[in-house]
């Protein structure tokens, strides 16, 4: 049996399932029927296959009338049911789109019957499928195609954050000239633009390091188990403006009480989407705006800066200041 045919024969047994009831019994003619209404062209022999099989692995039962009645059993879980909403298929199929780079390979295999379900699930309703074709998710920066990863490493480095386990691994540099031999302790995964990094420690130091995951030219899954370093927390870690990345390497990402001067139509934006929760907006003279908040100093927001060109009258403190004019000159 191919892929398509198991996929085909999965949610026939699915939607068999969710037109039992716990009380009344459902012959085999009223499903054969219920199912052709969908669109599934199935024999009566095939529904009565089915059910024998889905017998030994869910609690549903039968009676002894010709044909056949089915229903579950009194003491079935509502776990057992597995019907799905349009707003839970909707779901799954928009993780399946936006998630699936970030999913263990061995996780995603488990999913791939759900996300086959929520497919059938929305094959014959327009509305819903009008809103698939009707929600997209686009960059706020200018977008980049997403590097090819070393499949084979990324599924080792998954299954390590699965299971907790150290990794041994081959690392190419930035520049692409040099493989760098490390052990790893696999923390986390953070997604950044088209860049999925590996945040870790290696087995010789505590400091916490990221590692794009397209670098890695090979992984080894060993049986020691991760060292974790005190404390760690992956939202304070981003929140640390550590995925901003330095604009030193040699010194630690550092916040800043930022003051940009604008005029109040360049400020427009700040008062809908804002910098930090402390930020704020004064009035300086007519037409001209301060905006201050307390940001990471990182080498995003350097280039953010940038990006307004002209428009930023004044920045201060004189550190980002320099930064920004010597990267723009």
């Amino acid at each position: 049996m191919n892929i398509q045919e198991t996929s085909n024969s999965l949610y026939r047994q699915w939607q068999i399932l969710s037109k039992l009831t716990t009380g009344k019994w459902t012959g085999t003619r009223q499903l054969k029927d219920a199912l052709e209404r969908e669109g599934i062209k199935v024999s009566l022999r095939t529904i009565q296959r089915d059910l024998n099989q889905l017998s030994e692995r869910f609690p549903i039962e039968k009676n002894e009338e010709v044909p056949q009645g089915w229903r579950w059993k009194a003491d079935a879980p509502i776990q057992s049911l597995p019907n799905m909403t349009s707003s839970q298929a909707v779901t799954f199929m928009m993780v399946e789109e936006h998630l699936k780079h970030l999913l263990p390979p061995s996780l995603l295999e488990e999913m791939n019957p759900w996300f086959d379900l929520a497919r059938h699930s929305l094959a014959n309703q327009n509305n819903v499928k009008q809103w698939i074709n009707r929600v997209r998710m686009v960059p706020a920066t200018q977008p980049l195609i997403p590097p090819i990863l070393n499949k084979e490493a990324q599924q080792v480095i998954y299954e390590a954050l699965l299971q907790d386990q150290q990794i041994d691994c081959i690392y190419r540099t930035r520049n692409n000239q040099d493989d760098k031999h490390y052990t790893l302790n696999p923390l986390a995964l953070v997604q950044k633009g088209p860049v999925i990094y590996l945040v870790c420690t290696r087995h010789d130091k505590t400091d916490l390091q990221t590692f794009a995951l397209h670098r890695f030219q090979s992984a080894t899954l060993l049986d020691t188990h991760v060292v974790h370093p005190t404390n760690f927390d992956l939202d304070t870690y981003i929140d640390s403006g550590a995925l901003g990345f330095r604009v030193d390497y040699n010194t630690p990402t550092q916040n800043v009480i930022l003051k940009l001067t604008m005029s109040e139509n360049t400020a427009q934006t700040f008062y809908e989407t804002q910098l930090s929760k402390d930020q704020n907006i004064q009035l300086l003279e007519d037409n001209i705006i301060e905006v201050s908040a307390t940001v990471p100093f990182t080498s995003q927001l350097v280039w953010w800066l940038r990006s307004f060109g002209k428009k930023i009258l004044h920045i201060e403190p004189q550190e980002v200041a320099n930064e920004v004019y010597e990267k723009a000159c």
